[in-house]
């Protein structure tokens, strides 16, 4: 059951992520992509409750949400650079790297938050020992780099230049978070090891 829910989960998200490169962008687009990605992203919550409701998850499970998740996180900016190649008027073909360089924040952030628990777990040392407890001040500075913020943003698909902007800065708060993010981490490795 929990695979089936993480199946229905891809299901929206793809599809909202092939409606970017391959329809003209417009409001209705923009609601509608956002609204897929939303409730992929609610689905993709809801696995892991199944799971645990169901009395735990298989490893089968937990390896087909990480592979589902990752390829979302690559194939979502690669679709908004088609998406912009084909339909967006581009000052100039460098802002390609936008998303470019999205794909690659995404790919480097997943990889290390997966890394850190498969290295913390070889250690025996359990994710929450590390994790630092709730933090209102660190979970608004982490806002501008939550997936559920990137989905709203498609609302402003259909209106380019706003959504060039928006998107670049979610884009340049990615960078900065994982900047950090891989300062602590090393530090934390260098602890354990």
């Amino acid at each position: 059951m929990p695979n089936q829910v993480s199946l229905i989960s891809a299901a929206f998200t793809f599809t909202g992520i092939v409606l970017l490169a391959t329809v003209p962008p417009s409001i209705v687009l923009g609601i509608i992509v956002w609204l897929l990605l939303a409730v992929g992203y609610a689905w993709d919550s809801a696995d892991g409750q199944v799971a645990r409701l169901r009395g735990g998850g298989s490893l089968a499970g937990e390896w087909l949400d990480h592979v589902l998740d990752s390829t979302k996180l690559v194939a979502l900016p690669l679709a908004v650079a088609i998406g912009w190649y084909r339909f967006f008027p581009l000052p100039s073909d460098l802002w390609l790297l936008v998303p470019l360089g999205f794909a690659v924040i995404s790919t480097v952030t997943f990889f290390g938050m997966i890394l850190n628990d498969l290295l913390r777990g070889k250690k025996g040392v359990a994710q929450a020992a590390q994790a630092g407890g709730f933090s209102l001040g660190r979970s608004l500075l982490g806002l501008p780099t939550d997936y559920g913020v990137l989905c709203f943003a498609f609302v402003l698909w259909g209106w380019p230049p706003a959504f060039m902007l928006v998107y670049s800065l979610l884009a340049l708060a990615a960078a900065l978070y994982l900047g950090a993010a891989l300062a602590i981490w090393f530090r934390k490795m260098s602890a354990l090891g």
